[in-house]
């Protein structure tokens, strides 16, 4: 399957590190024994390193929002 890149640039990088964050948080959170909570950061941290990887977002998508920089041609 491939998709359209629509993220990219500082957006990229700033998804790429909550994204690590919320990992954190998801391991912290189930050792902790508070589950929920390290689901629900888990799913998050999930969405944005899947965006990062693929360099696409569903909501930019849909909201036609497009961070990344392309060459263009004269």
């Amino acid at each position: 399957m491939e998709f359209e890149q629509n993220v990219g640039g500082i957006d990229r990088l700033l998804r790429g590190v909550l994204g690590i964050v919320l990992l954190g948080v998801a391991v912290g959170a189930t050792i902790a024994g508070r589950r929920p909570i390290g689901l629900v950061a888990a799913i998050g941290s999930i969405g944005l390193l899947f965006n990062v990887a693929t360099q696409f977002c569903g909501m930019n998508a849909l909201l036609g929002i497009d961070t990344c920089s392309r060459d263009v041609d004269p």
